[in-house]
């Protein structure tokens, strides 16, 4: 296992860290962003199963942690790696870093995978942005592979 190559993504939510951390818990928020569907809400030692119905895509969800307003520790994709979503309050809002690691791939499967993963988190923060400092949902998940 490639245990020293991670992910690690970014972004200043102008917002209080109580509102950007519930976005990422409840999902009656986070699918105005991210996933289409979810079994529940992410509570610690629980599973969810996240879905994005315009690719067929689901994931089961281990969360394995939870500090509120500061961390949550997932184990989610296929094969499964661990995602972190760490909230730190700032000045202007919250700084929301989500770092995924522990690949099981190699090589030039192991750099997609890395590449994927930046990009799709990216996206995410991207549209949680807009989303909680504009209320836009810009369908970005959605229009990142558009069909023909």
């Amino acid at each position: 296992m490639s245990t020293d190559v991670f992910v690690e993504a970014q972004m200043l939510i102008r917002k209080p860290v109580a509102d950007v951390f519930e976005a990422f818990i409840n999902p009656e928020k986070t699918t105005q962003f991210w996933f289409t569907k979810s079994t529940g809400k992410l509570e610690e030692g629980k599973s969810v199963t996240w879905e994005w119905e315009m690719y067929g895509v689901k994931s089961n969800v281990k969360v394995h942690n939870i500090v509120p307003n500061q961390l949550i520790k997932t184990e989610w994709g296929d094969p499964a790696v661990q995602v972190d979503y760490e909230f730190k309050e700032m000045e202007k809002g919250t700084l929301v870093v989500i770092k995924s690691y522990g690949f099981a791939q190699s090589g030039e499967d192991l750099l997609r995978t890395v590449n994927d993963n930046t990009g799709g988190f990216t996206t995410v923060l991207d549209g949680c942005k807009a989303y909680l400092e504009h209320g836009i949902k810009l369908n970005l998940i959605e229009d990142k592979f558009p069909r023909k």
